[in-house]
């Protein structure tokens, strides 16, 4: 199925929906939920999730587990996604908390050809075994730290939202404990409690991926480094590449392009207009 909203094949008795979507160049999901577990993957662009308690950022081959009934925001850079809504009862194990995946090769396929299998498939037959291996192949995926966490703390949640819009890797924890009217200890204690993460390494992981939507839209290596006040692009690199274990280039390669396969619509006519969730 492509181009068309959950919402409209939902209650369909088959515990796997493929849906791809095409989206326009800068696109916002404003906040939604479905009833259905979620995996979102970007066969091309980049996409931000944010949700109550924290943001995910999700390159390209990558995915987000998205569970049932968590409302969640989307925003999408130059980004075309392959969804599958899950049942919850067929995925048991599937996290309470979102997740960034990284996606194998067999994993992309199938991903790939379930979006292209007829939405009411065999329950016994090849598609439903492609289905019963999608879900044994999710069920093995490690997290990656693509995800930056949000206290409960009014005050630090504050703080925390203002500095993912101007991000500074030099931004010092004695401001953040005077805004507060804590000192640095404390704020260190809260941090830890509120986000799981000391100071710095929040503030470090929050810089690095907030630099992946621009490296993707093509902003050069330097003027990313500068924007988030590093000295040069080496310094920058290297916490890239110590955050996500491979340079900025390597970790936004493109995956070969998307191929078009059987393409079956639960209904006589295509849709092409993104439809909104």
């Amino acid at each position: 199925m492509r181009n068309i909203s959950v919402d409209e094949v939902d209650g369909l008795d088959r515990a796997v929906l493929a849906i791809g979507t095409d989206y326009p160049h800068d696109h916002l999901l404003p906040f939604h939920e479905h009833r259905r577990a979620q995996v979102l993957y970007a066969a091309t662009g980049v996409m931000e999730v944010e949700t109550a308690d924290g943001s995910w950022t999700v390159p390209t081959a990558r995915a987000v587990l998205v569970p049932p009934r968590v409302r969640h925001q989307v925003t999408m850079t130059g980004v075309s996604t392959r969804s599958l809504y899950i049942e919850p009862g067929a995925a048991p194990w599937f996290p309470d908390r979102c997740r960034v995946v990284e996606v194998s090769a067999l994993l992309r396929a199938l991903i790939l050809d379930a979006v292209d299998m007829e939405p009411r498939y065999a329950e016994h037959g090849r598609d439903a075994t492609v289905i019963e291996l999608i879900l044994h192949e999710l069920r093995t995926l490690a997290p990656l730290p693509l995800d930056v966490p949000l206290p409960a703390d009014p005050g630090l949640r504050r703080l925390c939202e203002a500095f993912l819009r101007a991000p500074d890797i030099h931004d010092p924890p004695a401001r953040w404990a005077a805004a507060l009217n804590v000192s640095e200890r404390t704020l260190g204690r809260l941090f830890r409690r509120g986000t799981g993460l000391g100071f710095a390494q929040w503030r470090q992981r929050a810089c690095i991926l907030r630099s992946v939507p621009a490296l993707a839209a093509g902003t050069p290596v330097t003027r990313v480094a500068v924007s988030l006040g590093y000295e040069n692009p080496a310094a920058f690199t290297t916490a890239f590449r110590g955050l996500l274990g491979r340079a900025p280039s390597a970790y936004l390669a493109q995956p070969p392009p998307v191929g078009a396969g059987r393409r079956v619509s639960v209904r006589s006519g295509r849709r092409d207009d993104p439809p909104g969730r």
